[in-house]
């Protein structure tokens, strides 16, 4: 038998219906969980005591070293998944069975986010309770794009983009602060979304949005140029688990 793998996200709601169709079953399996930020060697530790992961025991641990909110390993006959939830679980430890009780605990605490999605010339900005928006804001500003000519009269083009990219950001940092000020002691975390450039020019421009700075979830730098529409998809994003599933397979023949 070999092992083949896909790699795949799973919404918030798919998740729960597996969990539970995951703690119904009854067969021999073991569940792994490990909080972010754990020591590789420890981690090489629990992993080398999970029977069958020989073949793809260094996969296993990067994946899981690698994970920024720890990760979850459910393995058996018919499920052979590692979980990286959205939020950091902070569980630890090596049990028998298919143990979906913390992964599911941490999936039904409908946490309060604050997004703020930017690219040069729009933003969107919203605060959601579980997947549900609870205010959000959505505009645009003028950013020329990018001139490729050269001379002087590029410079002068480049000096008022500047000029012009730095105003959208002050505008775009005032209305982040408006919807997510009356939320900052009660926000569980903040994500950033759009361009990487964008997202850290924006952050020097506030000291405001810098108390968030422990509450980060990893940024989602696919995002189309923001509105509400992407807004309400970055919301079922942010709350989607990675998936990496391994299947087995016999040489030559169909997947079991």
């Amino acid at each position: 038998m070999m092992l083949t793998l896909r790699h795949f996200r799973i919404s918030r709601h798919k998740m729960l219906a597996f969990l539970d169709e995951l703690g119904a079953a009854r067969e021999e399996a073991i569940t792994l969980y490990v909080p972010s930020g754990v020591p590789q060697a420890d981690v090489s530790a629990y992993v080398e005591r999970v029977p069958g992961v020989e073949s793809i025991r260094a996969d296993l641990n990067r994946e899981i070293t690698s994970s920024q909110a720890g990760a979850v390993l459910f393995w058996g006959k018919t499920c052979k998944r590692l979980i990286c939830p959205p939020f950091p679980q902070r569980e630890k430890y090596l049990a028998g069975g298919y143990d979906t009780a913390p992964l599911r605990a941490l999936l039904t605490r409908d946490f309060r986010i604050g997004i703020v999605l930017v690219r040069l010339g729009s933003y969107s900005i919203g605060v959601c309770e579980g997947e549900t928006l609870v205010d959000h804001k959505t505009g645009t500003g003028l950013v020329h794009g990018r001139q490729r000519q050269g001379g002087s009269s590029a410079a002068r083009f480049q000096r008022r983009r500047g000029e012009q990219a730095h105003h959208f950001l002050v505008r775009v940092v005032g209305h982040a602060e408006e919807k997510l000020a009356p939320h900052a002691k009660t926000l569980d975390y903040l994500v950033y979304g759009g361009a990487r450039t964008t997202i850290r020019e924006l952050r020097t421009h506030s000291r405001f949005m810098a108390q968030f700075d422990d509450r980060l979830l990893p940024p989602l730098l696919n995002i189309p140029e923001p509105r509400y529409e992407v807004l309400t998809h970055a919301v079922t994003d942010i709350w989607s688990c990675r998936v990496i599933e391994w299947r087995e397979e016999p040489a030559g023949g169909k997947l079991t």
